[in-house]
């Protein structure tokens, strides 16, 4: 294999899984593929603010703050105040959009973990990932 056709495949594959989750999420009945990676970041538990999420998922500032506010208008979500900062704010699911995310989300998950159990070395797989997008990041510099 050369290295045009390992990229030509991978290139492919990527968005191949891109589409993938797209159909999941317009089957579940999300107006938006960003909508399913919004509430896949916020249902881990952790604390996210809205530039926390759009720099780890590559959504746009505009796209994710419209989403924000239609998420926080249906009261899915609560936004607080992060000390210290001027205008960073935590988002949290509300105990309704907790139930709204597992309820698009639970399916999902029960099909990685599947895919999951079959991978040899998920820690490698990701740490090769993540090398290979650094690698990568350097051709915005060039």
């Amino acid at each position: 294999m050369t290295s045009k056709e390992f990229f030509y495949d991978f290139g492919r594959l990527i968005y191949q899984i891109d589409n993938i989750y797209e159909q999941y999420g317009k089957q579940s009945g999300l107006n938006s593929p960003n909508l399913l990676w919004i509430l896949y970041a916020l249902n881990d538990g952790k604390i996210h603010t809205q530039k926390s999420i759009c720099e780890e998922w590559q959504i746009p500032r505009t796209t994710a703050n419209t989403i924000i506010k239609e998420l926080e208008e249906k009261k899915l979500i609560s936004l607080s105040h992060i000390n210290g900062t001027r205008r960073e704010m935590a988002i949290y699911l509300t105990n309704e959009g907790k139930i709204f995310a597992d309820e698009i989300l639970s399916k999902l998950y029960e099909k990685e973990r599947i895919i999951f159990d079959k991978i040899n070395n998920p820690e490698g797989l990701i740490n090769e990932l993540n090398s290979f997008t650094k690698s990568l990041s350097i051709l915005e510099e060039d």
